[in-house]
Formats: structure tokens, C-alpha cells, sequence
């Protein structure tokens, strides 16, 4: 394809192109296993042994399901990486796009009060655990003749920290780092590397219990509906959080050929609550 001319391509946005997405069982990485194969893709869809439950839900709901493979993987145990890739490899032929997903938000206290096993646990799953994923999918998407995309799920945290956050917004900076740096290294393979930075999204791994209670410390048991306006005041637009398909739709973006001139970039999804706070 000449640079003069636009990509039109078939009816789905990425026809054809296989997507590997860590921590695919829910969320965000459900929700965009589902829009990517909405619009033409197959997904190998990994998570851990105790989530493949949801992963054979998810498949069973799709109207096809034979374009999402449930794979097992640890992104803390680059063996079990290596072998999802492999069996994807395997089962597909390829892979065109990665959306390293897998993360996880825990309650954290001010830095001199932050017990190590909350620095390790989450440096090592969001941080360690994007680059052993990685070290894994790399070499196959160097040998993709038409290239490939990366995108690695950061967050708002990545963009600004706040308090009570250390390992978090350390974890999601990095990425921000490490986007930049892969640009470069699968920039002459033609694969290109963007981050997302998400706000809240209306998912488990916010609209928790313990997560809430920060919002709401005067409530022994808040729901959702209590914490509205809290976290409504981050933010330009009026949402108290995004859904995870708005980050899916994203991603979809950043995967397609209608970004295929953009890499190492840090985009937000976030009702404006970086440049409220910026």
C-alpha cells in the first residue's frame, strides 16, 4: 500500500489479524477480545488456570466461537507464557496483535507504611509481567511480514501519581518507559507500541468493597451508587467512570490499520481527568 493512499480494507477493521490478550477472563480484556473479533480478529485469549471458567463463558457467548482460544497463562511464569504463545502459533498461524491486559490494583498505604509484599506483588504482575509477556510474543511478531501492534495497558497513573498509590502508579509509569523504548525495537519489523491510560473503569478491580471505602470511609458497606460523586470531581466530563468497552474501542483503534502510522504514544481515555488535574 502506497502512503498516498487511504486504507480502506474489508468490512472488519481487522480482518484476519490475530490478537493475544493477557487477562482476557473479564474487564477490559474481556470486553476487547469481544470487540476485536467483532470486527474480524481472532483472539488467543490468556489468563490464569483458576479463570478459564470465564475465558470458556466468554467463548460459548460469542456468535463464532471457534475465533477465541482459551489459553492458560501466568504472566509472572514465563514458561506458561511461552507455551500460550506456541499453542496460539499453533492454532492460528500467527500473531498480529498484542494487548498486554493482566494487571492488578490493590489498597495501598503511604510509602513508609507499604508492606513489601504489596511493592512485589505489584510490580511483578504489572510490570515484570509485561515484559516476560514480551520476551514471549516479540520474536513472533518480528518475523510478521505485514507488522504488527502492541499496545500495553497503563492507566491514568502512568500520566500523574496521587497519593497512596506507589507501587501502582510506579508500575504504570514504567510502562510509559518501556512503550517507548519497543517502538524502537519493532519499529523495523514495522510493529508499532502505544500505551492506554484508562481512568476508573466500571469493573471488579474498582467497584470493590475496599476500593470504595477510600471514597466513602464514613460507610461500613458502600455500593457504587455512594461513590458516584466522588469520582465524578476527577473529571471534565460528567461520568463517575468509563466502561471497559470504551477502552476496547481503543484499543481497536491503536490495533487497526487506521493507526498504522502512530506508535509511542500514551493515549488517554479519560473523561478529562488528566487535564482537569495535569
Amino acid at each position: 500500500m502506497s502512503t498516498t493512499e487511504t486504507p480502506s480494507g474489508p468490512a472488519g477493521r481487522v480482518e484476519g489479524k490475530v490478537a493475544l490478550i493477557t487477562g482476557a477472563a473479564g474487564g477490559i480484556g474481556a470486553a476487547t477480545a469481544e470487540r476485536l473479533i467483532e470486527e474480524g480478529a481472532r483472539v488467543i485469549a490468556a489468563d490464569l488456570e483458576r479463570r478459564q471458567d470465564a475465558l470458556e463463558a466468554l467463548r460459548a457467548a460469542l456468535p463464532d466461537p471457534s475465533a477465541l482460544l482459551p489459553v492458560v497463562a501466568d504472566v509472572t511464569d514465563q514458561a506458561s507464557l511461552e507455551a500460550a504463545v506456541a499453542r496460539g502459533v499453533e492454532e492460528f498461524g500467527r500473531i498480529d496483535i498484542l494487548f498486554a491486559n493482566a494487571g492488578v490494583l490493590q489498597s495501598e498505604a503511604p510509602v513508609e507504611d507499604l508492606p513489601e509484599t504489596t511493592w512485589q506483588t505489584v510490580l511483578e504482575v504489572n510490570l515484570t509481567g509485561v515484559v516476560n509477556t514480551a520476551r514471549a510474543v516479540f520474536p513472533v511478531l518480528k518475523q510478521n511480514p505485514d507488522g504488527s501492534s502492541v499496545i500495553l495497558a497503563s492507566s491514568t497513573a502512568g500520566i500523574r501519581g496521587g497519593a497512596n498509590s506507589t507501587a501502582y502508579t510506579a508500575s504504570k509509569t514504567a510502562l510509559v518507559g518501556l512503550g517507548e523504548t519497543w517502538a524502537h525495537e519493532l519499529g523495523p519489523y514495522g510493529g508499532r507500541v502505544n500505551t492506554t491510560h484508562p481512568t476508573a473503569v466500571g469493573t471488579e478491580l474498582v467497584l470493590n468493597k475496599e476500593f470504595m471505602r477510600k471514597h466513602r470511609p464514613d460507610l461500613e458497606d458502600p455500593r457504587p451508587e455512594d461513590v458516584v460523586d466522588s469520582f465524578k470531581k476527577g473529571k471534565l466530563l460528567d461520568v463517575p467512570w468509563i466502561d471497559p468497552r470504551d477502552v476496547a474501542n481503543a484499543v481497536l483503534f491503536l490495533a487497526s490499520d487506521e493507526a498504522r502510522y502512530i506508535t509511542g504514544v500514551h493515549l488517554p481515555i479519560d473523561a478529562g481527568s488528566t487535564t482537569k488535574w495535569g
